[in-house]
């Protein structure tokens, strides 16, 4: 078992910064995930943790001691990579061991501990195949059973899943959140999947380009964004974000107007849900033409273009308009966000 402690971590490639004065303590147990774009920092960082990148500043403890300058195979870690990282002439079991006979464990425990971890994510039917002869869910199977095996104290999983079909994802990502129950392991998962760190994480990391964020539960995140970037980012839809000027109370925009709410006069960007607004009545906070309709199934997707931007609101999914049909949504004071016009970040209600 372990805790993480990172202090004023950065990784510099000469002007370049991958990762900006990184701060946190992961607590033991605790499955974290680390979310953002491309080129966010996310996989720098994790990698910093394995070893095998150096930090350039600051102090990594795994269980209280710094590991900066250890090599991965010291650290009591085990990865779990995007390409699965299956050696291709052994087999499922072979494959599953391999760690095992490299870290020289007594061989007499091999076979329980391979056949266990491979129970646990229901491999036992193809422990005689090479890697070629599998789907790639069951190859991201064999890839967390290798990492299983070993009994680390950290578990580190870079975008494991990102290789696979939607169906997939779904199945693999509850096997996975099963897995961290189960084990009760230290876990960092790295992804830019909003939907797989919202599902899967006890605490989210946003990051945009090398800076932390946001830090908190997938709750906190989603319902109190710090910014517009993390507001623009989780959430499928992501939040509605419109600008305009708030003025006594009253936010106005292009096609916009919304009263009773808090906050400085001047320039700021709204924000709301897409399911917490309605399609109203005539007399809604918003009427513009419907620029687009999707039919989820469950609900009704209707965009908009207001306030400079498209505007997103689930309606019943018996509800039906044509495109360029003005419609009316209601967005209620209690339901929005206020954010700084020129940092980004969020205004805290008076």
């Amino acid at each position: 078992m372990a805790e993480i402690q990172l202090r004023n971590v950065s990784k510099r490639w000469g002007s370049f910064v991958g990762v900006d004065d990184f701060n946190l303590t992961i607590a033991d147990e605790e499955f974290l995930v680390l979310l953002g774009p491309s080129g966010c920092g996310k996989t720098t960082t994790m990698r910093m943790i394995a070893g095998l990148e150096d930090v350039t500043e600051g102090t990594i403890s795994i269980d209280g001691q710094v590991v900066n300058d250890l090599d991965p195979k010291d650290r009591d870690i085990a990865m779990v990579f995007q390409s699965y990282g299956l050696y291709p002439n052994m087999n499922v079991y072979e494959n599953i061991r391999f760690p095992l006979k490299v870290r020289k464990v007594d061989a007499d425990s091999h076979d329980e501990r391979v056949k266990r971890a491979a129970a646990m994510v229901e491999l036992e039917p193809f422990m005689h195949r090479k890697p070629a002869e599998l789907s790639g869910g069951q190859r991201q199977r064999v890839a967390l059973a290798r990492a299983i095996v070993r009994e680390p104290n950290v578990f580190l999983m870079d975008e494991p899943l990102s290789n696979l079909d939607a169906k997939l994802r779904v199945s693999t990502r509850a096997q996975i959140k099963n897995l961290s129950h189960e084990l009760k392991v230290t876990t960092i998962y790295v992804t830019h999947d909003q939907i797989e760190a919202m599902t899967l994480a006890d605490r989210v990391v946003v990051m945009k380009q090398g800076v932390v964020q946001q830090v908190g539960t997938p709750t906190e995140i989603y319902d109190r964004p710090a910014n517009t970037f993390v507001a623009g980012f989780i959430g499928s839809p992501a939040m509605n974000l419109m600008e305009g000027t708030l003025q006594d109370g009253t936010f106005t925009g292009d096609r916009v107007s919304i009263s009773g709410l808090n906050g400085p006069n001047g320039p700021v960007t709204l924000g709301f849900r897409a399911e917490d607004a309605h399609v109203g009545d005539d007399q809604g906070e918003i009427s513009a033409p419907v620029y687009t309709m999707e039919l989820l199934g469950d609900a009704t997707m209707i965009a908009v273009r207001a306030g400079g931007a498209m505007v997103s609101v689930k309606a019943h999914k018996e509800f039906r308009a044509e495109i360029g049909d003005t419609v009316s949504l209601s967005v209620s004071p209690e339901i929005c966000h206020l954010f700084d016009a020129q940092t980004g970040a969020r205004i805290a209600a008076e």
